[in-house]
């Protein structure tokens, strides 16, 4: 399962179909094929490791996969259906598949005889897939809020100025978070008074293999040369301010990390409205004062009704910390 979930991870990151791997076991444990998923409209990892038998070689073999065969027909066909076509008697799978399409592949492959699995590395594998599953459970992107400030909380100082409160190591960091999600979303706000590219870059500024869509919600209007619009994605603008719509918008777009830079106003409103599934919060050594808050108004109005968080974990990145928290 291990060397299943290695494979995975050659998959893209990004996208509206999670990374899995698959082995392919003899009877005598000798592995006969291994296969990944290289993305939406490629064969699955399960069809992929089929691929590379000779004819007639699954049969009485074991399939060894990070996630649960799907049941569903997509731009493929089902993959417990291609494992029982193959004459494999036996599947091992880690994770089950939350989709309300693509679940159930397990009990189709148990109606026709074949001895199933499932739990093996579960918690390795559920790390691994995180985003993917939150997405598939909710029926939305897993969403991402991001903000630096200063030790006392400030996004930026009393003239607006914000460039740069952290230090070169904490900013490279968020661009590959960036990188490695589906879409970057700020609100008009943020759009209009900063203008960022909403790219992601290496340390020398050079665009990143994975480039996020641009996301700008608000109803005005951003100007034809903004930078976002020279972004390697045609940049999306949703006019409505019903964050829920919203999320079901770009899921249905097929994306599923979404990535939130800002502004406070936006922030503040995801926050509000529960659809914050992670926090990564950047302080630097420094103070600001003033009332430029990273984050405004979010609905607690007594300590009763305070939004408790787990931290995950944190790290030092050169003068800065980086705190990453849940909802808990």
């Amino acid at each position: 399962m291990r060397r299943a979930l290695e494979l995975a991870a050659n998959g893209p990151a990004t996208g509206p179909n999670p990374r899995v791997g698959c082995v392919i076991l003899a009877a005598s444990g000798e592995v006969l094929a291994e296969g990944w998923h290289r993305g939406a409209g490629t064969m699955h990892a399960e069809v992929d490791a089929l691929s590379r038998l000779p004819g007639g070689g699954a049969r009485g073999a074991t399939a060894v996969v990070t996630l649960e065969p799907c049941n569903h027909t997509g731009r493929t066909g089902p993959c417990a259906l291609a494992l029982i076509e193959a004459g494999i008697a036996r599947v091992v799978y880690a994770v089950s598949d939350p989709g309300h399409e693509s679940s159930g592949g397990a009990g189709r492959l148990r109606a026709h005889g074949i001895d199933v699995l499932g739990g093996l590395l579960e918690a390795e594998v559920s790390d691994f897939l995180a985003d993917w599953l939150a997405a598939a459970r909710l029926g939305r992107p897993f969403v991402t809020l991001k903000w630096a400030s200063s030790l006392d909380g400030r996004a930026a100082a009393a003239d607006g100025t914000s460039r740069w409160i952290t230090g070169p190591e904490a900013r490279q960091d968020v661009h590959r978070r960036r990188s490695a999600a589906d879409a970057i979303i700020v609100g008009t706000g943020t759009a209009l008074a900063d203008d960022p590219s909403l790219t992601a870059r290496d340390a020398a500024g050079a665009l990143l293999p994975g480039q996020p869509m641009p996301v700008v919600i608000g109803r005005r209007s951003i100007p034809s040369d903004a930078a976002l619009r020279s972004h390697p994605r045609p940049p999306l603008f949703l006019p409505g301010h019903n964050l829920r719509a919203v999320l079901a918008d770009l899921h249905g777009r097929g994306i599923r990390h979404a990535f939130i830079e800002g502004g406070p106003r936006l922030a503040s409103a995801f926050v509000a409205a529960g659809l914050v599934d992670e926090y990564l919060v950047y302080l630097a050594p420094t103070l600001l004062g003033g009332g430029n808050l990273a984050l405004g108004e979010i609905g607690v109005t007594g300590i009763d009704g305070q939004r408790r968080l787990t931290i995950e974990h944190y790290d030092r990145l050169g003068d800065d910390l980086l705190v990453v928290a849940r909802p808990r």
